[in-house]
C-alpha cells in the first residue's frame, strides 16, 4: 500500500532553506511513525504548524463498553439507527478493545469543522455515498463502496454528495498495511495479490490556503477531543513528499481469489492492523469441483472474532440479514451455515455477495449502543426444530 508520493513544490533536498517569493522561509514539518523507523513524509508550510490561537476542551470521547455480556451470536440492525451528526459527530461506538474501535455512522449533515484523529489510524468505508476526502495532503475523490485510509495525525474533513450516508469507521491503534503475505521485500505488491498498486488512490490535488482568520479543528486525543483554533487555515502546505497520506481503495476493484473447493477467509484479506485483519467479501465465481459446497462449512473461531457488515442481503451463507446488518461471531462458539443453506446452495456457480468483514484476536466488547439495535432472535436461526 506505501509507495512514495509527491505534490506541489518542495526543496532540491530535506532540511535545507526553502524560501517564499518574498524571501522568507517555508515551515518544514516532519510526519514520522514508529518514532523514526516507520513511513514518513515531509510537508513545507506557509505558516508554524505549531501555533496555536485558542483551545476549547470537549470532554471525553472513548467509548464505554458492557464488561458483563452473556456469549452468544450477535445481530445488529444498523437500519434502526437514526441519521443525525456528520461523519465524524455522527459516529456511534458499538464495539471495540485494546486495538480498535468500530463505530458506525449514518450521517444527516455535511462536516464544518476539520478533524485530526492522533489516538488512530482510521479505515471509514462508505457504504453508499460518494463526495471528497480534503486532507491537509490534498483531495482524495470518495466513491460508493471505497474504503478510506487516514493516517493518524492527518487533519481532514469529507465533503459527501448524498445524505444521509452509512459509513463503518474502524479506528486503528496500529498502522494499517496491506497483508505482509502480498508484498515481497522491497514492499512491492505480488503478482498473487487481490489488487494492485495502481488500485489505490492517493491525493489527486493538493490546494494551498495562505489565509490568517480563525479555522477550527476538532482533535481527538487520550480519549478526549479539543477544539483548536488556528490562526491560519490548517491547509497552508505548498508541497509534500513521502509515503505518509490518506487513500483510497474501492471495493469494487479488490479481485477475489477463488478455486476448486472453498477457499477460506484469509484469500478476502485487504488490510492487516495491530491485532485485526479487514477482508472484503465480493461477487465472484464459485468453487467449481463437481461435488463442491459452495458455502463455508461449520468454524469454530477458538481465538478470534469475527465482524461481517452486509453491503446487500446476497450473503450466500446466512439468512435472515438486510443490507446495513452486521453479525458478530464471537471467540468460544461454533458458528457456519444456518439449516438448510449447504443444501441450497449445491449447484450455484457464482455470488453477488458484497461484505466487510474484520477479525479481531482480542474479544470484542459491546456497547450499550449496540444492544439499542440488536435483534436478539438471531442465536435461535440455527434451531433445526
Amino acid at each position: 500500500m506505501y509507495r512514495y508520493v509527491s505534490m506541489g513544490s518542495l526543496p532540491a533536498k530535506k532540511h535545507i532553506q526553502f524560501k517564499k517569493p518574498d524571501g522568507s522561509l517555508y515551515t518544514e514539518q516532519l510526519v514520522s511513525t514508529i518514532g523514526f523507523d516507520g513511513p514518513l513524509s515531509t510537508l513545507y508550510h506557509h505558516h508554524l504548524p505549531t501555533e496555536v490561537g485558542s483551545w476549547e476542551d470537549m470532554g471525553p470521547c472513548a467509548p464505554v463498553y458492557l464488561d458483563d455480556e452473556p456469549l452468544r451470536h450477535r445481530h445488529l440492525i444498523t437500519d434502526r439507527m437514526k441519521p443525525h451528526g456528520d461523519a465524524v459527530s455522527g459516529r456511534i461506538p458499538l464495539m471495540g478493545n485494546s486495538d480498535l474501535v468500530w463505530s458506525q455512522t449514518l450521517a444527516a449533515e455535511q462536516m464544518d469543522v476539520y478533524f485530526k484523529n492522533t489516538d488512530a489510524d482510521e479505515v471509514l468505508f462508505v457504504h453508499n455515498s460518494s463526495g471528497t476526502l480534503e486532507t491537509m495532503y490534498g483531495d482524495v475523490e470518495v466513491r460508493e463502496g471505497d474504503y478510506l485510509v487516514i493516517p493518524r495525525g492527518t487533519i481532514w474533513r469529507l465533503r459527501l454528495d448524498t445524505l444521509p450516508a452509512k459509513i463503518i469507521c474502524v479506528e486503528s491503534h496500529g498502522p494499517i498495511t496491506t497483508p505482509r503475505r502480498y508484498r515481497n521485500e522491497y514492499g512491492q505488491l505480488l503478482e498473487h495479490a487481490p489488487f494492485t498498486e495502481r488500485d489505490f488512490r492517493p491525493p489527486t490535488e493538493l490546494k494551498t490556503y495562505d489565509e490568517r482568520g480563525s479555522f477550527p479543528v476538532i482533535l481527538q486525543s487520550r480519549g478526549r477531543r479539543t477544539l483548536y483554533n488556528y490562526p491560519y487555515h490548517p491547509f497552508d502546505i505548498v508541497g509534500w513528499d513521502g509515503y505518509v497520506y490518506p487513500l483510497a481503495f474501492s471495493i469494487h476493484d479488490f479481485q477475489p481469489i477463488t478455486g476448486q473447493i472453498h477457499m477460506p477467509p484469509p484469500i478476502h484479506q485487504t488490510f492487516a492492523g495491530k491485532g485485526f485483519v479487514v477482508c472484503s467479501f465480493c461477487p465472484r465465481k464459485l468453487d467449481y469441483h463437481d461435488e463442491a459446497i459452495v458455502v463455508p462449512y461449520v468454524h469454530s473461531n477458538v481465538d478470534s472474532d469475527e465482524v461481517l457488515y452486509y453491503c446487500n442481503d446476497k450473503f450466500g451463507s446466512r439468512k435472515g440479514i438486510e443490507e446495513g446488518s452486521i453479525t458478530l461471531h464471537p471467540l468460544g462458539i461454533p458458528h457456519g451455515p444456518q439449516p438448510g443453506v449447504v443444501e441450497a446452495s449445491l449447484g450455484a456457480t457464482e455470488t453477488s455477495e458484497l461484505a466487510v468483514m474484520v477479525d479481531t484476536f482480542a474479544p470484542l466488547k459491546l456497547t450499550k449502543q449496540a444492544l439499542e439495535i440488536e435483534d436478539d432472535s438471531y442465536w435461535k436461526s440455527w434451531r433445526t426444530t
